[in-house]
């Protein structure tokens, strides 16, 4: 990976040590290679898992981290200083692989409205609602169960998806989120609420099904 990204772009050769993101700005706008290099195993494992969980695909993963990293380096110039590092480099990723699940020939998206709860004219739920034996925050510390919640992720409509991504997988900050996707805080809100009653539904028809 950190050879064939070095080797696709010319770089200067000076020696280069990078203490905080601060230093290794300048070392990347300087076509510094050891900033570079210093980038991708700081940043590289933390995008490849963010890749991996959108995109399902272990090459397409590869490919999309090959591709935002190569977009980070040659656009580093435009990189404002008023967000982490990792927040853009997140933004780069996320993007580059919802653009490859667009372009792709995939099987259609499950529709989110029929996995979350309905309700009659009066406000109450229309139908009954099956509950989890546990919280999702438990159902994480399982092993089986937080392979089955990967796969209903996978279900999950791509602007869904990759909200929960960044937010339960990843831990990102809502503000975080809200500057990856290009929308505002209450917008992710609202996705990721919707997001996790489906979530829900499909965790729930998993456990009845293998149970």
């Amino acid at each position: 990976m950190m050879s064939t990204v070095t080797s696709s772009t010319q770089f200067s050769r000076v020696r280069y040590v990078a203490t905080n993101d601060t230093d290794l700005l300048q070392g990347l706008r300087n076509g510094d290679s050891e900033a570079y290099e210093r980038l991708i195993r700081s940043h590289g494992s933390a995008m490849l898992a963010v890749a991996r969980r959108l995109l399902r695909n272990e090459d397409d993963a590869h490919d999309v981290l090959q591709e935002a990293f190569l977009q980070a380096f040659r656009n580093i110039d435009r990189f404002r200083e008023d967000a982490r590092l990792s927040t853009w480099l997140h933004r780069i990723v996320v993007n580059a692989a919802l653009m490859r699940l667009r372009s792709a020939s995939r099987r259609p998206e499950q529709s989110l409205d029929d996995l979350l709860p309905r309700f009659d004219s009066e406000g109450h739920h229309a139908s009954s609602i099956d509950e989890l034996p546990m919280g999702i925050e438990a159902a994480f510390e399982q092993r089986e169960i937080r392979t089955k919640i990967r796969e209903c992720v996978e279900r999950l409509p791509e602007q869904y998806r990759a909200a929960i991504v960044l937010r339960d997988f990843e831990e990102l900050s809502t503000e975080e989120v809200a500057t990856i996707l290009g929308v505002t805080e209450n917008a992710v809100k609202i996705r990721l609420h919707r997001a996790r009653q489906a979530l829900r539904t499909l965790l729930v028809r998993e456990l009845a099904e293998a149970s």
